[in-house]
């Protein structure tokens, strides 16, 4: 009963005719727009972010332009993106990620008007940066960081090449990515939920050559450290 009477109240106050949505539809939209306010406030409070931001659904990226998370301080997940965030990870992943992006927007001169546009001028130099804390975010509020790495590997398409590009490589951000758990984070390799998740197995298969030299890497870090002793 109350959620007719809720839905009859908000057509009292839309235009003639714009009332075009069946109860199911508006259910679903509620539904999404709580499962995303409750997740990115969970990944705040844990965090302990005392920045406000909001977070909101939208069916229509035709609504927002541009970056809110930068402009405006507003997270806006659109029906395209999140139609790749099939487990509540990987919608953490996809709120992190934009939580990071979000932060600049605070920091630095003029209310974080510097911030904000530095990061909207050049992207990449802040990608690799904003995964990592995305990363560091969602194992703070308690979610599997390998939720980015699918989300990422499903969301994100792999360009020619990156020199003239805004943005990095997707196969360079998952690198950067795993990495970073590998080296932070390696219970969630070790106890790896997501190894039957064919994403993820195509991930592992696409990233042979750059875990190889992530573990090169480790290994020249281990003798240069011994070599020091």
């Amino acid at each position: 009963m109350m959620k007719k009477i809720f839905i009859l109240l908000i057509a009292l106050f839309l235009p003639a005719g714009a009332f075009a949505i069946s109860e199911e539809e508006m259910t679903q939209e509620i539904t999404i727009q709580n499962q995303i306010s409750n997740i990115g406030m969970n990944i705040l409070n844990a965090n302990k972010i005392d920045k406000r931001i909001v977070f909101t659904y939208s069916k229509d990226d035709k609504n927002f332009k541009g970056m809110p998370e930068l402009t405006r301080r507003q997270i806006i997940v659109y029906d395209d993106t999140l139609k790749y965030a099939e487990y509540e990870d990987e919608v953490a992943a996809m709120l992190s990620r934009k939580i990071s992006d979000a932060l600049k927007s605070f920091d630095g001169a003029w209310g974080g008007t510097v911030s904000a546009a530095q990061v909207k001028m050049a992207p990449k130099k802040y990608e690799m940066v904003a995964d990592k804390r995305a990363v560091d975010f969602m194992v703070k509020a308690g979610y599997n960081p390998l939720g980015l790495i699918t989300f990422v590997n499903k969301s994100c398409p792999q360009r020619r090449y990156d020199k003239f590009s805004n943005h990095s490589l997707t196969s360079k951000r998952l690198a950067n990515i795993y990495e970073h758990i590998f080296t932070k984070y390696p219970y969630f390799l070790t106890n790896n939920t997501y190894l039957e998740n064919p994403v993820y197995q195509n991930f592992l298969l696409n990233s042979i050559e750059n875990r190889k030299l992530l573990e090169s890497k480790i290994r020249s870090r281990s003798t240069e450290k011994v070599n020091y002793e």
